[in-house]
């Protein structure tokens, strides 16, 4: 609130009159002026100026009539309000409507009748009506003057508040005979220039003669009343008496020379002298009153009396609170002390009546300041959140000091604007979505969604990958995002063989000023599909010749013969192994365990089964739908395993045996030498031939062999949980020996955890003890024999 500004003017100026030039005391030029927005706010109910911003003239909008916006108030003052921003400054101009002599002064009535009687001493005082003038000071009444008569002079004098008031004073008695009517004619006039005058006939009435007139006790009354009193309270009671008898010392009460609204506000009692209140008065219209009492008796004399009333104000208005500037809406981001609001309080009765105080809600983040003239500033005090309150309705409560004390409520609503204060937060801390496998390019993984608290484009959300590498690839080539809706798609087929889950970092980014972001990270498992047929891992199937097994037909029921060992790169129940028989070339001959792939023998074998004997085995999994594959087994029935045999040729790996025959006698020898010699020296270079053949075959078999850490590790039987024990079998024949003997090797190396299995031997035909030195026999070889026969790289394969 600054400095207020001060002008005057004349009323029932032209419309458009200019009032005063406001840039001299603003100290603004013109630019200024309408840079910082000037407006021109009145205070009353009704706009009276306006403020021309291109030139700083304040120019009257409607003509003003002093009297009637301000009767007999002075002085009379229109309040408005010069508003500038940025910064905001408030000027009070007080604009004060001099009075010009726009009326004349009128008396109540045009005739004013007097009953006088002709007795009536001399210097006797009769009141006369004032003279009602709506203008002031100068332009009011200042002067009566009576037309010249020879009874009656006029009589003019000063009320304490400085009106004047006449009074008829008789001067020479009056005889009825003479003269039983006077007119005299009264005129009031004003100081205004030009002077304007306001005349009233006077009717003096002679009567009859009456000894004694009525006296008053006092000449004036001075009462004071309360305002808004209730009709019927007493103001005065005045008496007179007179010494007459009879009808003549009946004495009857009447107003004198009354105006109109004193006769409506006040009753008299024309019996009792009593004046009461007839109708509400009210302190803010009239805070005095002259009543004039006249007391009449029966025989026609009056005596008069003045009656003053003072009126009390009473605290009956409420204070008004009037809003002058109002920011809204207001930034959420507002710093403490900026200024919400500017208001101001009035109050129209006086004293500590209209002495005010002014309060807002204790839990709002607002606060007032007080300013110079009842004015007040609505600021903030704390941060604000348009997250938490969007808006507030803010309850100004404007109190008096009266008693009792009264109050007025305004409510101002501030809306708060939003700013980018808070970042997009996904409903989930991380995310997991599942992808089967096999999948389409462009398939829906899944989504994510952020929420932002803010408003519009604040609100506003976009997704995004940050930079990230799966298996040293750029997370970008196996996913993409929808940057509107948070859907994630996949870009490429993803292999649950090759990679069974990822992550990728999306980022949530919201459109505001300064942008605000959040990420969050989402891990993609790839679901397993049964896209994987089982491989055999024995025998192998690789197109060559089938290698054989080999199966003494002394074997009893339950001979185990090989074992088929299959594996599945799927997972779960997409690798559970099942084995079955699907053709045999004796159908009740051998049998496969389901669930761990054993081929056993169902009954003895007698003379009548072929000596070659093929099996296909099926090998299927558990998944949906089910994938098969088959091995062919070959199997040799033969005779004459010899477990003694086996036991003699228990020799290490890589070593020739060579075979001596003891028996032989130094004839032999001694001949033989030469051809001997011959004979191991090429043997020597053929052995030594074939054993680099063997180092190479065997690096290029282990090269291409399915084993390792890079086998899928599910290679178990399905039912079991655990891998067959891998047999190595070696037939040896003796040289120029028609019987064969049959052995079990170790394997040669522990590729596999095995579970361990029922010992199952041989039984031949034979006698006990050498079915005991078979057995024995094979717990004690350690190492293989050299390779011999196509059989030694099926053996070393069955190792494998």
């Amino acid at each position: 609130m600054c400095e207020s500004f001060h002008y005057s003017m004349p009323e029932e100026k032209k419309s458009g009159s200019l009032v005063a030039n406001v840039l001299r005391d603003l100290k603004l030029d013109v630019k200024e002026l309408s840079v910082r927005r000037a407006r021109l706010v009145s205070k009353s109910t009704k706009q009276y100026f306006q403020l021309d911003p291109h030139s700083g003239n304040v120019l009257l909008q409607d003509r003003i009539d002093r009297e009637a916006l301000c009767g007999q108030k002075d002085p009379c003052a229109l309040v408005a309000e010069i508003v500038l921003e940025n910064p905001l400054q408030v000027h009070r101009i007080e604009v004060e409507i001099e009075d010009v002599n726009d009326n004349s002064p009128q008396f109540s009535k045009k005739e004013f009748l007097f009953e006088i009687l002709e007795q009536m001493p001399t210097n006797t005082r009769f009141p006369l009506e004032k003279a009602k003038d709506a203008d002031r000071g100068e332009n009011a009444v200042q002067n009566y003057t009576l037309s010249p008569n020879g009874h009656f002079r006029l009589d003019v004098q000063r009320h304490p508040d400085g009106s004047k008031y006449a009074e008829l004073v008789l001067e020479k008695q009056l005889d009825r005979e003479e003269e039983t009517r006077l007119f005299l004619i009264l005129s009031a006039m004003d100081g205004g220039i030009p002077k304007r005058t306001g005349t009233a006939q006077i009717i003096i009435e002679v009567l009859d003669s009456n000894d004694n007139v009525p006296v008053f006790d006092k000449n004036m009354y001075n009462v004071k009343i309360m305002e808004n009193s209730q009709p019927g309270t007493l103001v005065a009671k005045m008496e007179a008496h007179d010494h007459d008898l009879g009808s003549n010392a009946e004495i009857t009460y009447s107003f004198s020379q009354v105006p109109d609204d004193v006769q409506r506000l006040f009753k008299l009692n024309t019996l009792t002298g009593e004046l009461t209140v007839a109708n509400e008065i009210d302190y803010e219209i009239n805070r005095a009153y002259d009543v004039n009492i006249k007391a009449t008796d029966g025989g026609g004399f009056s005596a008069y009396c003045k009656v003053i009333v003072e009126v009390e104000d009473r605290n009956d208005n409420a204070p008004e609170v009037t809003l002058t500037s109002l920011t809204s809406p207001l930034p959420e981001d507002s710093p403490p002390d900026t200024i919400v609001a500017l208001f101001s309080v009035t109050d129209q009765d006086s004293g500590d009546n209209g002495r005010t105080a002014c309060t807002v809600e204790s839990n709002l983040p607002f606060m007032l300041k007080v300013s110079e003239n009842n004015y007040y500033q609505l600021v903030t005090q704390q941060p604000l959140d348009r997250e938490r309150d969007s808006e507030y309705n803010v309850t100004i409560t404007a109190i008096d000091r009266g008693t009792p004390r009264l109050t007025s409520t305004r409510i101002i609503n501030v809306q708060i604007s939003d700013v980018n204060d808070n970042a997009p937060v996904f409903e989930k801390s991380t995310y997991e979505m599942q992808l089967k496998e096999n999948n389409i390019p462009g398939l829906l993984i899944g989504l994510v969604q952020a929420k932002d608290l803010d408003l519009e484009q604040n609100a506003k959300v976009t997704y995004s990958l940050l930079p990230g590498k799966v298996r040293d690839q750029p997370v970008s080539s196996y996913v993409s995002i929808n940057s509107e809706t948070g859907n994630l798609y996949a870009i490429r087929s993803l292999d649950y063989e090759q990679i069974k889950d990822f992550q990728v970092t999306v980022r949530a980014v919201d459109c505001g000023s300064p942008p605000l972001s959040s990420k969050v990270v989402v891990r993609v498992v790839i679901m397993d599909e049964n896209d994987n047929a089982p491989f055999i891992l024995y025998p192998l199937q690789n197109g060559t010749s089938p290698s054989n097994d080999l199966v003494p037909r002394e074997a009893e029921a339950g001979y185990l013969v090989t074992k088929v060992v299959a594996v599945d790169r799927d997972s779960g129940q997409n690798s559970w192994l099942s084995y079955e028989l699907l053709k045999a070339t004796e159908p009740g001959l051998f049998s496969v365990g389901a669930q761990n792939g054993e081929v056993k023998t169902v009954r003895p074998i007698n003379k009548r089964d072929s000596l070659k004997q093929k099996l296909i085995i099926g090998v299927r999994d558990n998944g949906h739908p089910p994938q098969s594959t088959s091995a062919t087994l070959s199997i040799l029935l033969v005779d004459g395993f010899s477990d003694p045999y086996m036991n003699s040729v228990d020799v290490p790996k890589d070593e020739m045996v060579q075979e001596e025959d003891r028996t032989l006698t130094m004839y032999l020898v001694i001949c033989l030498a030469v051809i001997s010699f011959i004979f191991l020296l090429s043997a020597v270079v053929f052995i030594a031939i074939k054993i680099q053949k063997r180092r190479k075959f065997i690096a290029s078999s282990t090269l291409n062999f399915p084993v390792g850490p890079n086998f899928p590790e599910n290679y178990g039987d399905a039912g079991s949980g655990s891998l067959s024990r891998a047999y190595n079998y070696e037939v040896c024949l003796a040289g120029g020996s028609l019987n064969s003997e049959f052995k079990y090797l170790r394997p040669f190396f522990p590729v596999f955890s095995v579970e361990p299995t029922q010992t199952q031997g041989a039984q031949g035909t034979s006698s006990g003890s050498q079915d005991g030195s078979s057995h024995q026999s094979e717990s004690q070889l350690k190492d293989y024999l050299p390779l011999k026969t196509s059989s030694d790289l099926r053996n070393m394969l069955l190792d494998v």
